[in-house]
C-alpha cells in the first residue's frame, strides 16, 4: 500500500474548490453519478491525482497546457510508474479533449472501469 503524505492535505482540499473548468465539467457531468466511486484530487504517496477510483484502480488526469513541458512530462511520467507499481492505471486528457469531445472522452472512461472491474472479478 502506497503512503499518504499528510502534508498534502491542506493542498489536496485547495485543489478541489479551485478545480478547472474541465475538472468540473467532468466531475458534475460525468463521475459524480457513476455507478462505481470516485474520490477527487486524492492523495497517493506524494501525489494528488485528479480523480481516482479504487474499485478500478483507474486514476484519471486532465492536462492543461503546462503538461506539454518537458521537465512537466518527466514528472508526469515518474509519477505514473509510481501509480503503475501499485496495480493502477492512468489515463491522461487533454483539457481541449474534454472541451471538444467530452462525450467520447466519457465513453473512453467507462470502457475502461468495464475493463478493469471485469479483469479484477474472479
Amino acid at each position: 500500500m502506497y503512503h499518504y503524505n499528510k502534508n498534502l492535505v491542506s493542498r489536496s482540499r485547495d485543489m478541489r474548490k479551485q478545480a478547472t473548468r474541465q475538472e468540473n465539467s467532468l466531475w458534475y457531468d460525468f463521475l459524480r453519478t457513476s455507478a462505481v466511486r470516485w474520490h477527487r484530487q486524492k492523495i497517493m504517496g506524494d501525489y494528488i491525482v485528479d480523480f481516482h477510483c479504487p474499485k478500478a484502480k483507474l486514476i484519471i488526469e486532465l492536462d492543461g497546457a503546462h503538461h506539454l513541458e518537458q521537465a512537466r512530462g518527466e514528472y508526469d511520467a515518474e509519477r505514473t510508474k509510481y501509480l503503475e507499481a501499485y496495480g493502477y492505471r492512468v489515463i491522461r486528457f487533454s483539457n481541449d479533449l474534454i472541451d471538444s469531445q467530452f462525450a467520447s472522452v466519457c465513453e473512453t472512461i467507462h470502457q475502461e472501469i468495464q475493463r478493469r472491474i471485469e479483469t479484477e472479478t474472479p
